[in-house]
């Protein structure tokens, strides 16, 4: 009897029947929906993971499914269900971390397996050396090792510039724990293929260093699917100055409301709020950014 991937049959079985609920229960999508204010602010961080099980439809959760199809069973057969779960598990919640390090400042929402998914491809590139991937219904392959510099640095510039309605900054996350978590298990990885190796960490560095210096420098609070969202981004400089004086000011009149009341304000701080009110509004979401996998 040909032996089954018992636990990746598990995790697309619960995705499938959690999405198709979602599909005709919205309350269960806002409750469960990647959503930086409720993590951050309401601490709900099962989001971090249940985003994963939720899809935008049919043709969304059908490709991050066969894609997971494609390539978890062959890490399962060979390194055992635990493996196959820490790694997916782990590229879901790193993941979702990445898009709450960008999108913390902004009114945004997103859900999909892919981040997951990303992990587990990753990770078969630095298990399976000689792997080859292709794109279907493309009919050619290309080794997993050009698949993987390419899928990274594709995925930073789409976040960077908000390419298409996806979500590429989980995208981004999850490969880069999927992989991190399969080195931790496994660390003669590293020997097998030193230069991608080096290669994606020194990405990685270069990616995260430029978060630090750039915190800002996503526009808006959604992904649009027809337009860029208004930038919102202070170029630099005094710019950058005045956003950070705003900040403060905004900080320093919700301390003053929590005290004293709304009616304590001056005319000037009602029309900074006011103002400032607006601005979110223009950022409402029009769109729940999904994301995908070419597959």
């Amino acid at each position: 009897m040909e032996p089954v991937a018992y636990c990746t049959w598990a995790v697309i079985i619960v995705t499938c029947v959690f999405s198709i609920a979602g599909f005709q229960n919205p309350q269960l999508v806002q409750k469960h929906i990647f959503w930086p204010e409720a993590i951050l602010a309401w601490q709900q961080y099962y989001r971090l993971f249940t985003s994963s099980l939720l899809h935008a439809n049919g043709w969304h959760l059908g490709m991050n499914m066969f894609s997971l199809y494609f390539f978890g069973p062959r890490i399962e057969m060979t390194y055992g269900g635990a493996q196959f779960l820490a790694i997916y598990v782990g590229a879901v919640v790193g993941g979702s971390l990445l898009s709450l390090l960008v999108h913390r400042h902004h009114d945004y929402r997103a859900y999909g397996a892919s981040g997951g998914v990303s992990g587990i491809l990753l990770a078969s590139v630095f298990l399976f050396p000689g792997i080859r991937i292709g794109f279907f219904p493309l009919p050619f392959f290309v080794p997993g090792w050009l698949y993987a510099v390419g899928f990274l640095v594709v995925s930073f510039f789409g976040m960077k510039n908000q390419v298409g309605n996806i979500g590429h900054d989980a995208h981004l996350g999850g490969a880069l724990a999927g992989m991190l978590v399969a080195t931790a298990m496994h660390p003669e990885i590293i020997r097998a293929s030193p230069a991608l190796f080096a290669s994606v960490m020194l990405g990685t560095i270069l990616m995260f260093l430029y978060l630090a210096r750039n915190p800002l420098f996503l526009p808006g609070g959604t992904i649009h699917l027809w337009r860029k969202a208004p930038s919102l981004r202070p170029s630099a400089g005094s710019d950058l100055e005045e956003y950070k004086r705003t900040e403060r000011r905004l900080d320093a009149i919700l301390a003053k409301i929590s005290r004293e009341g709304l009616q304590s304000l001056t005319p000037e701080e009602q029309r900074l709020l006011r103002d400032t009110s607006d601005k979110y509004k223009r950022r409402a979401i029009v769109e729940k950014p999904k994301s995908g996998l070419p597959f």
